[in-house]
């Protein structure tokens, strides 16, 4: 069998002026100021996802909202009621700069909300910023940080009672103040660029600090932590996770008669004062939903790159994950679901045909090639035998 065709690398992400095609339409990539839609917006973005794409929605990586199978007649049309609502930068470029992720635990006026507030007018002012379209920010400056295994370039973290600013990949950082951080943000974007950071347009912070380290004035050590966010009560409201990051419009809907939406990183939603959620379509309410522990990418038909449907399969294998596993199932190499190493990766390499990789990412050497759908819902054994 020949070997599966290379994935095409776009080097950026959809956004709402510059949106993508895919396998079922238009990707429309809402980035909500502040990852936060108000009980009007939520409601108005599931009625326009009814309205000019397929009804679905999808929680990305970065704590976006896109809304999947946009018919191209009608873009231009929901643009305008999507800036309506207030949630249309004033250009593509600026949408593109205005990449700020902010922990989603914030109270209004703390650290995280003032800076990540800051940064996002900042970042829209600065027309002469090009910066790589993948290129983006975190705010993460409550009591431990919480966004460190979210993909990020330039991050404004706390250690103890001091803010440090880090270029991704680097260990130490520079002490920063609520008001020098953002300044000093823009000044380490602009030396990312400087030192060649981003030839032809892409490139990314952390593999230029693996090959030069940060600016020599970025001394001061940075822990590392983990985090992993489960449903349930938060101090902010009740946080409900999406199987597989997507969701009906409609589920957004009726989620804003309990509160404001803030959008998270980690494929969910927070309610905002809602001290319990109803059972919904495409919610995960129970922290130990197996469905958690596995990752799935949009697949066939509806990403134009997927080599094979992946959802169904994820749902059939979940059941069977170990405990503590991360299972990722990538309809081609690119990974664009899960982009680090997983504990379990099937890669699909062509309709209905995956190969299963340990403790890599869907780009890496596999251990078992040309395993099935069928074979794997049979023997689902297939995944952890010999480990």
């Amino acid at each position: 069998m020949s070997a599966a065709p290379e994935p095409k690398v776009y080097g950026w992400c959809p956004g709402a002026l510059r949106p993508m095609m895919s396998g079922d339409g238009l990707v429309v990539r809402v980035r909500a100021p502040l990852g936060k839609l108000s009980v009007t917006q939520a409601r108005g973005v599931a009625r326009l996802s009814q309205e000019f794409g397929n009804g679905l929605l999808d929680i990305s990586a970065r704590a976006n909202l896109q809304m999947r199978g946009i018919r191209e007649d009608g873009h231009a049309e929901l643009i305008e009621a999507l800036r309506d609502l207030g949630l249309i930068d004033p250009d593509a470029r600026a949408e593109a700069r205005r990449n700020v992720l902010l922990a989603p635990f914030w109270a209004t006026g703390d650290d995280t909300h003032a800076i990540a507030t800051d940064l996002s007018a900042a970042l829209t002012a600065a027309a002469d910023l090009t910066l790589p379209g993948k290129f983006g920010f975190a705010v993460d400056c409550g009591a431990a940080p919480v966004l460190q295994d979210t993909a990020a370039d330039i991050r404004v973290e706390r250690i103890g009672e001091a803010l440090i600013l880090r270029a991704d990949g680097s260990e130490t950082g520079l002490p920063v103040t609520r008001e020098s951080a953002v300044a000093e943000a823009l000044a380490l974007a602009r030396w990312f660029l400087k030192q060649g950071g981003a030839p032809e347009g892409r490139g990314r912070m952390r593999r230029l600090i693996a090959r030069r380290g940060p600016p020599a004035a970025y001394a001061a050590t940075m822990a590392t932590t983990s985090f992993t966010a489960k449903p349930g009560a938060v101090p902010a409201g009740t946080l409900a996770a999406l199987e597989f990051g997507q969701m009906p419009a409609a589920t957004l809907a009726d989620l804003a008669d309990h509160g404001a939406i803030r959008l998270t990183p980690w494929r969910a939603l927070l309610v905002e004062g809602a001290a319990s959620l109803p059972p919904l379509p495409g919610l995960i309410l129970d922290a130990t939903d197996p469905r958690l522990q596995v990752i799935a990418c949009t697949g066939a038909p509806g990403c134009l790159q997927a080599l094979s449907s992946t959802r169904d399969l994820a749902r059939d294998l979940a059941p069977h994950v170990p405990a503590g596993t991360k299972l990722h199932i990538s309809g081609c190499a690119k990974g664009c679901a899960c982009p680090g190493a997983a504990a379990l990766t099937l890669t699909a390499t062509a309709q209905d045909d995956f190969s299963l990789i340990r403790h890599g990412t869907a780009a890496d050497q596999p251990l078992k090639t040309h395993l099935s759908a069928d074979a794997l819902r049979a023997a689902p054994e297939l995944l952890t035998e010999g480990s």
